[in-house]
């Protein structure tokens, strides 16, 4: 049992050498995107604490925390972010993580909202980017990040006779001139 016991603890241990040494890493990149996205002062911090027993992976707990601004108390994300600011981490996340994972789909719905001007323009960049090695689906209602698109869809709601329906066109462009619709 002893035995056993000790090459629990020592994989465990090495296994949270791995991840502590990842979670500076991840840390920091985000933080690098987030200055690009307006979040100039922010940092996200990564956490690997030791849990209270073994599980099937490992002895860790993983804490995921954003710092606002320099020398603020970092707090979990969904308290310290408001939904503007987490779209924009998450969207900050998947731009460092798509480097080393090769998930086949990213979809963002409304990553941009609180943003504008020279942000927003940002926001298209980092999901072009994406977009070149995977599909990026964006739900938006800014001609900033919209423009970076490769293929644009309209969504649009209609009330009649007392029933809502819901239509999604193509939108075909030329010359950056919109030429017609094409049903989908």
């Amino acid at each position: 049992y002893e035995v056993l016991a000790d090459k629990l603890k020592r994989d465990a241990d090495a296994l949270t050498a791995i991840r502590t040494a990842a979670a500076g890493r991840l840390a920091e990149k985000v933080t690098d995107e987030l200055r690009e996205l307006a979040m100039g002062g922010a940092s996200l911090v990564v956490d690997v604490l030791y849990a209270d027993s073994y599980g099937t992976h490992g002895q860790d707990a993983i804490s995921i925390q954003l710092s606002s601004y320099p020398g603020a108390e970092p707090r979990p994300l969904g308290k310290g972010a408001s939904g503007g600011e987490l779209s924009r981490i998450m969207l900050a996340i998947e731009v460092v993580l798509a480097q080393t994972q090769q998930a086949p789909t990213f979809i963002f719905d409304e990553v941009d909202a609180g943003v504008g001007g020279a942000v927003a323009e940002t926001v298209g960049r980092l999901m072009k980017q994406l977009g070149q090695h995977r599909q990026v689906l964006a739900v938006t209602h800014l001609p900033q990040v919209a423009a970076c698109a490769d293929h644009h869809l309209l969504v649009s709601k209609a009330a009649a006779n007392g029933q809502v329906s819901s239509q999604v066109r193509a939108v075909l462009f030329a010359l950056g001139l919109q030429v017609g619709h094409v049903d989908v």
